[in-house]
């Protein structure tokens, strides 16, 4: 009784930090996971994750690949990029 109990409680919180992972921008089967693994932690790791959808971006000067504007190195070519400069910065998704 109490081993079911307890798996409707992960199968809930996981559904819930999937789909405001998902709503992030993020994986929803990884966030699914961690939240039924751990119920209440997942579900607050997730709401106080960065939304990868506001995140401004950035395009490779070699290869041209957009990056997001934390990514150090070019997951494209290997380059490893410096700050840009400010013309050169454009806004996430969730802002075009």
């Amino acid at each position: 009784m109490a081993g079911g109990f307890y798996a409707l409680i992960a199968v809930l919180f996981g559904l819930a930090t999937g789909f405001v992972g998902r709503g992030k921008g993020m994986s929803f089967w990884i966030w699914f996971v961690v939240g039924a693994v751990l119920p209440l932690l997942g579900l607050v790791a997730v709401i106080m994750a960065r939304n990868e959808n506001t995140e401004p971006e950035r395009r490779c000067p070699r290869c041209g690949r957009v990056q997001k504007i934390h990514v150090q190195v070019c997951t494209g070519c290997g380059l490893d990029m410096d700050l840009p400069e400010v013309e050169d910065v454009r806004p996430g998704p969730a802002y075009r």
